[in-house]
């Protein structure tokens, strides 16, 4: 899944866009190409044929700077660490190429895997257990120099320096061979064999079958990156563009600045353009103050996109003032959760009393959700549109995702052996953020209800990410949001709710060895259909088991356009604008 960073803390610290789901062929010719909504979510279409150049968008115009303005902050550009849908969105869309990416298709209005800089979308063995990618020619970087297979190899064995280069996609360490042992080059050098290079060619041997590394192959995370330019630590200030455009200055937290990438060639790439001169970036702005600026829609606004969602009386504001056709709208495959700390917070009953005590509305509607669109009760973890999923399910049962009972709670917080004030719940806000603040309050509220001592722990719009991580920091409780990489059960537990796995991607410590157990025998066993419907029933059984979230809702995209800015889409793997098709008209 990919992090989605969040509006308001409180409610949800949003999390990364979905890649595509349906299943792999399991033929040693790779996926099977697939309509769109053949696996029942985003981006399951798959097109191994499609090249470059990619399709002219419809009445584009060349020249001018698009301002791009929203309340977060990625807190990294480093194409192996990236895993929010900002950070994802910016660098896959516009700076570095992976082996496989997504096409935004105007006329279905849906994202389709396709080729990048692999010729097509991976050719696997008989069980899925080898992929074989071969690199374009012709791709060089923002210097000139050419990319080659060896630094794609390099970039995969740098995934797995998970000390060095924290907070990425672990997929890798689940299906990749020797996954579980590797360390990176850092701490084990370059002699790792589950990658080899002949040629142009890279092949990519696995532990356990897995029949959707063409998807995981879109990540920032499989661009290629030179050895010897690797400067660890400070290459996420300055990563080398093999996409149409490169940095020009960065200000970590606050600003990034793009301009065009002369390198670029454009017949080998089948999904992005280079019709503005360039980006500008600015992070960590008022939501409200974005939305009004691009609402009235002067100046340097007229060429703006936000995509942060818009606040329910901006949405009013933006009809009253006939801005209602500059309003992008659609669907993403992200589910909120209040990740309760399986370290922290050990008792079964204690963990359901937070799911009854959680004031859903009214923090949606403090955090100025639009309940029903851009934020919407969840009653399974698993999304609408993935494949398998239990429709008729619930995490805690008798909760649809959106009922608030104090009685419950205090009821559960008695049954567990404790007072009305006598447990504490720690969990962050963005203190520099009105809205955040506010949301805080309506929280602190409704947990106090339910029986808790609720404990706010201060942070900030810029520091939020980190301190969600951070062991030091004083919380039981993490507010995150979490997207499909693909829609399947498949890039959801794995990656996620399994032992051993980093707090960065298993941000409430969850670990219950029959839990991981049921996972090994769906991964090794299942495939197809079995597969997905076994992921569903998972979803429903770990839930109701340990309980170890609340579900704060599923999201939905809302953003504001400046009127000069044209091919505005929401590119619904990831819930954020499909940046290779703007332009500033």
């Amino acid at each position: 899944m990919r992090w989605k960073k969040p509006v308001a803390l409180v409610p949800v610290a949003l999390l990364l866009g979905v890649a595509a789901c349906g299943g792999s062929s399991g033929s040693s010719s790779g996926p099977a190409v697939q309509s769109q909504g053949s696996g029942g979510g985003a981006g399951a279409g798959l097109d191994p044929n499609m090249a470059g150049p990619a399709p002219a968008v419809p009445g584009a115009k060349k020249g001018g700077t698009i301002t791009v303005l929203a309340n977060t902050a990625p807190s990294t550009f480093d194409p192996t660490r990236a895993y929010y849908t900002d950070s994802t969105a910016i660098l896959s869309d516009l700076v570095v190429r992976s082996l496989t990416q997504y096409y935004y298709n105007p006329k279905t209005q849906q994202m389709t895997l396709v080729p990048d800089i692999a010729t097509d979308l991976g050719t696997a063995n008989a069980n899925n257990t080898s992929w074989t990618f071969t690199i374009k020619s012709g791709i060089k970087y923002e210097d000139g120099t050419p990319v080659t297979a060896q630094d794609v190899a390099y970039a995969v064995k740098r995934s797995f320096a998970s000390t060095e280069l924290p907070d990425g996609p672990v997929y890798n360490q689940t299906f990749f061979k020797d996954g579980d042992k590797y360390k990176g080059p850092f701490k084990d050098g370059d002699n790792y064999s589950g990658v080899k290079v002949s040629g142009n060619k890279v092949t990519i041997l696995m532990r356990r079958p897995f029949p959707d590394m063409p998807y995981l192959a879109s990540f920032p995370q499989f661009s290629p990156i030179p050895e010897a330019k690797d400067n660890v630590n400070n290459y996420g200030l300055h990563p080398l563009a093999t996409g149409p455009y490169k940095f020009a200055q960065y200000k970590a937290g606050s600003e990034l600045t793009l301009v065009k990438n002369k390198y670029w060639d454009p017949k080998t790439d089948p999904v992005r353009h280079q019709y503005a001169n360039g980006w500008d970036f600015k992070f960590s702005q008022d939501a409200s103050t974005l939305d009004n600026t691009i609402i009235n829609d002067q100046g340097p606004a007229q060429t703006s996109v936000s995509y942060t969602n818009l606040l329910a009386p901006d949405y009013a504001t933006a009809n009253q003032k006939g801005a209602k056709d500059r309003i992008i709208s659609g669907t993403t495959p992200c589910t909120y959760m209040w990740y309760l700390d399986y370290n922290k917070i050990k008792q079964l009953k204690v963990r359901q009393a937070i799911g009854w005590a959680y004031p859903y509305i009214d923090a949606w509607k403090t955090a100025g959700e639009i309940v029903g669109q851009t934020r919407v009760p969840s009653p399974v973890l698993l999304p609408p549109g993935t494949a398998g999923r239990d429709n008729s399910g619930y995490s805690l049962k008798g909760q649809d995702g959106k009922t608030t009972d104090p009685a419950k709670s205090k009821a559960l917080l008695k049954a567990a052996g404790y007072k009305p004030g006598q447990y504490e719940i720690r969990f962050l806000y963005a203190a520099d953020d009105a809205t955040s603040k506010q949301v805080m309050q309506k929280v602190k509220t409704g947990l106090e209800a339910g029986g808790f001592k609720a404990t706010p722990v201060p942070t900030t719009l810029a520091k939020e990410r980190d301190d969600l991580y951070s062991s030091s920091t004083p919380v039981n409780i993490r507010s995150i949001g979490w997207c499909s990489d693909w829609p399947s059960g498949s890039s959801w537990f794995p990656a996620e709710w399994r032992c051993g796995q980093p707090t960065s991607v298993n941000p409430g410590n969850f670990c219950e060895k029959a839990a991981d157990a049921k996972q090994n025998h769906i991964l090794d066993n299942l495939s197809g259909a079995a597969e997905a419907n076994a992921w569903g029933q998972f979803d429903t059984w770990m839930e109701q088991t340990y309980y170890p979230d609340v579900l704060t809702g599923y999201s939905g995209a809302l953003l504001i356009r400046g009127s000069k800015i044209g091919g505005a889409a929401i590119d619904n793997v990831r819930g954020m604008p499909a940046f290779t098709q703007m332009f500033a008209s």
